[in-house]
């Protein structure tokens, strides 16, 4: 009987022992970096910074649900939330790539009304220094030119073209249209597939300069995040919701 009793509290020992082991090796497990999401019939990649700075603005970046998801009508959503006392902010990179066309974004949020420390960005991407952007920003200053055409490098003379944008609903739509030998960007309000009446046309640039990227590796990316790694001015969350995108 005595052992019996010594035999079960040695077996009770280590089911204890194992839980703990299990608890602290979960609470350890490192936190995701990244992970895949279905958007407008597109696979996208949502990457995470853990809890080191990157650029852009050298920001910490979230892959989780609370930054970025798809909800039940396919919009997809970029969030800036905070955790703790940390910023999370957000993005998305196509996981194919495909050269010159027709990029359409869109977009079902007041993008005119960010926060004057947030970008929201629509941008094809290989580097630094081939990349076309459409950014939705004041960078930092109490301005009413809140958008902006850009090719990188964006200090160089001509290749950048910044618009005020004032929206009367949350519909808008914005295309890269980037060819061998210029690229076309245009910003309406309401939701288009062609040119829209001229009402409707908040701003159109086109750009026939020496930095046009040529076809390589490039990638279509979305982005929401915090000029110079500063927090949003108000102390508030920040989103960008994208209704849908297409090639053309």
């Amino acid at each position: 009987m005595i052992r019996l009793f010594l035999n079960a509290v040695l077996l009770l020992s280590f089911m204890f022992l194992s839980c703990g082991n299990n608890k602290k090796e979960i609470h350890n497990k490192p936190e995701q970096t990244e992970r895949t999401i279905l958007f407008s019939g597109y696979e996208w990649t949502v990457a995470g910074s853990g809890l080191s700075r990157i650029n852009p603005g050298q920001n910490y970046f979230s892959c989780s649900e609370e930054n970025v998801w798809v909800d039940a009508k396919g919009y997809l959503h970029l969030k800036i939330t905070k955790k703790n006392d940390k910023w999370f902010c957000s993005n998305v990179k196509l996981k194919e790539t495909h050269g010159y066309g027709r990029y359409v974004f869109h977009v079902c949020s007041h993008v005119d009304d960010l926060d004057k420390n947030v970008v929201g960005g629509l941008f094809t991407y290989l580097d630094d220094f081939n990349e076309i952007d459409i950014e939705f920003s004041r960078w930092g200053e109490d301005t009413d030119t809140n958008s902006q055409f850009t090719i990188q490098p964006a200090h160089k003379k001509g290749n950048i073209f910044r618009y005020s944008m004032d929206l009367p609903h949350k519909r808008s739509t914005h295309i890269i249209d980037w060819q061998k030998d210029r690229i076309d960007f245009a910003s309406y309000k309401g939701y288009h597939h062609m040119k829209p009446a001229k009402n409707k046309i908040i701003n159109e640039w086109s750009y026939t300069g020496d930095d046009i990227p040529c076809e390589n590796e490039e990638k279509v990316m979305i982005n929401l995040w915090l000029f110079k790694g500063m927090p949003p001015s108000d102390g508030k969350e920040s989103e960008m919701i994208i209704k849908s995108f297409f090639i053309e």
